[in-house]
């Protein structure tokens, strides 16, 4: 009997937190605050702390504040699939934000199905994410368009006829925009010369490198994060490899010139937004950023400031605050007017929005042209 008592004492204090209503309304996000690729991370929780921040101030969400809680999955797939487990079932968040990458996301999201919360990711652009269940969304344009974005520009702009491709095998990110572009540029009349694989984490690239320099390419298509691809064009030029860089979204961080130093400048990639905007949106979205966290927001902050408000905007919708209102209203979402452009959600839960092309100039990037879909 004592040990009975003891044990419901214990429990007691549990058991009020239980039934006590809450008045918040609890948002995951899982994202890689730690680890090769951590300025995602970090640039995805500041676009959506500013984003909350300023509906909490408003007031809420029809009398309700927000609540964010983070996880860090520290870069890795198996950890992104923790977090949102631990998410839903010990969390009970109504709705979860991310990932950046694709492979963790995939990971991640049908978890999510099954328990039936939904989950938006911002900047995965591999179309299989969202054909994981009717409750996974994204906020972004996808790889078949973004492959088309760098085909295009190279054959158009860059006047390129031979292109060579050098992916990361191990990305779900890099190998779905590796095998777009591919296509893409041979439809528009080119040849790829060239097909390289290499592993995220790795450090020297020169060997891949050299059989590229040996085959004379017109471009050099690298889809990887920023942490190779600084290195590969530092190791690129120290080779006499003169020939333009271009690559995607997972270039976009302040590290990247960093790693690259000058060897980087004169590259292209697609973007989600530019911060050369004169858009009214955009420029009073940089600027609050800028006096909130006294940096330039790259477009991690971007895409989740903007997928923070479309959720939000979701969930304001709703007559029940309930994970299926919040999908079937997330479904709804047309013309949205965000930091990255008009945002609509299409059948297959895909943003329909348009790309940039920036160039790298020191750390800047300089708006080269825009691709509408």
């Amino acid at each position: 009997m004592k040990n009975t008592i003891i044990t419901f004492l214990a429990i007691l204090p549990l058991l009020g937190a239980c039934t006590k209503k809450s008045n918040d309304i609890l948002i995951g996000e899982f994202g890689s605050l730690t680890g090769n690729d951590a300025t995602f991370g970090l640039s995805t929780n500041k676009g959506l702390r500013m984003a909350f921040d300023e509906i909490n101030a408003a007031g809420g969400i029809n009398g309700k504040k927000i609540k964010l809680i983070t996880i860090d999955d520290q870069g890795k797939s198996e950890e992104a699939a923790s977090a949102v487990t631990r998410l839903i079932t010990q969390d009970n968040v109504v709705a979860i934000i991310g990932e950046v990458a694709s492979g963790r996301s995939i990971a991640a999201a049908p978890i999510a199905q099954k328990h039936q919360i939904p989950m938006v990711t911002h900047a995965s652009t591999n179309p299989e994410v969202t054909k994981k269940g009717d409750f996974i969304f994204r906020t972004c344009f996808i790889d078949p368009f973004q492959g088309f974005v760098g085909a295009k520009f190279s054959i158009q702009t860059l006047k390129a006829k031979k292109a060579a491709i050098l992916r990361d095998v191990k990305s779900d990110y890099s190998v779905g925009l590796a095998d777009v572009f591919a296509t893409e540029f041979k439809n528009m009349g080119g040849e790829i010369i060239a097909d390289l694989s290499f592993q995220g984490g790795d450090l020297d690239f020169k060997a891949q490198l050299t059989q590229i320099r040996s085959k004379n390419p017109d471009v050099i298509f690298i889809p990887g994060y920023y942490t190779e691809v600084g290195l590969m064009a530092k190791q690129a030029r120290e080779l006499g490899i003169k020939v333009p860089l271009v690559g995607g979204d997972g270039w976009d961080s302040a590290r990247l010139h960093e790693i690259g130093k000058e060897a980087i400048n004169g590259s292209y990639y697609s973007n989600h937004y530019t911060t050369e905007s004169t858009d009214p949106t955009v420029v009073e979205f940089i600027k609050k950023f800028k006096e909130k966290f006294n940096e330039t927001p790259d477009s991690m902050a971007a895409l989740s400031y903007d997928t923070a408000k479309i959720l939000a905007a979701a969930i304001g919708r709703t007559k029940e605050l309930t994970p299926k209102n919040i999908r079937d209203e997330l479904a709804k979402t047309t013309d949205f007017p965000g930091v990255t452009g008009k945002i609509t959600i299409n059948a297959d839960r895909n943003a329909v929005k348009s790309a940039v092309i920036v160039q790298v100039q020191g750390p800047e990037r300089k708006y080269i042209s825009t691709v509408s879909p």
